[in-house]
């Protein structure tokens, strides 16, 4: 007669020494403990966050990772940087960042994310890599990255953590790479005022129109040339 291998039973309490005893270490329970329970937040700023919420579908189910997203970073430990990141957000990406607890980790998705993208040769306000304000662990590269790129993501990110160690976390953490909130930036006024195509000759119109017969239209003073510029 062949056993069962997985009988429907309960499993009982035998006396087998193998059967009741788990060798194992401190480092590989709190790696276990962690990469199964990533908490992202819900956090995307473009087009990219569309394939973000498609992973939490129900074809490709995110949350069979244990990976709940959380709407606060006080209670998140995985920031997925979706989207293209400006440098008006740049603060408070960073301020996102540093209020998430510790041990954290960072996914860059998508390409505007990682190098600019489409964005990096004309746009002015564009960060260039978000590895300039803060550390990444994994990228995902794509113009947008599929829900799949982001599950082997999630995948890679669960190896690393699985190959860490506490006595060697302040050794091995990024903290050279990202700027802090009380930055040094000198505020500049802008070049552009909005004005700059305006033209005093523009508001006036010419004499030879103004004396033609059967228009009558208003000859704009110095006092209302003032009053439009401003």
């Amino acid at each position: 007669m062949t056993s069962i291998i997985n009988p429907v039973e309960r499993a009982e309490v035998t006396q087998q020494l193998s059967e009741n005893i788990i060798l194992t270490t401190v480092d590989d329970l709190y790696n276990w403990a962690k990469m199964s329970s990533l908490y992202p937040m819900m956090f995307g700023t473009a087009c990219c966050f569309m394939e973000f919420m498609a992973a939490y579908a129900s074809r490709f189910d995110m949350e069979r990772f244990g990976m709940i997203p959380r709407a606060t970073p006080r209670q998140a430990d995985l920031m997925i940087t979706a989207g293209t990141i400006t440098m008006k957000y740049a603060p408070n990406l960073v301020r996102l960042y540093e209020q998430m607890p510790e041990p954290k980790y960072v996914i860059a998705m998508g390409a505007c994310t990682i190098t600019g993208g489409m964005f990096s040769v004309d746009s002015s306000s564009a960060v260039r890599g978000v590895d300039k304000l803060i550390p990444v662990d994994v990228y995902i590269p794509g113009c947008p990255p599929r829900p799949e790129a982001v599950l082997d993501a999630i995948i890679k990110l669960r190896k690393k953590i699985a190959n860490e160690s506490i006595q060697e976390r302040q050794e091995t953490k990024q903290n050279h790479r990202y700027y802090s909130i009380p930055h040094k930036m000198k505020v500049v006024s802008p070049v552009h005022d909005g004005r700059y195509l305006y033209k005093l000759e523009q508001e006036t119109q010419p004499p030879s129109i103004a004396a033609a017969p059967g228009l009558s239209l208003p000859l704009l003073s110095e006092n209302n040339v003032n009053l439009a510029q401003k």
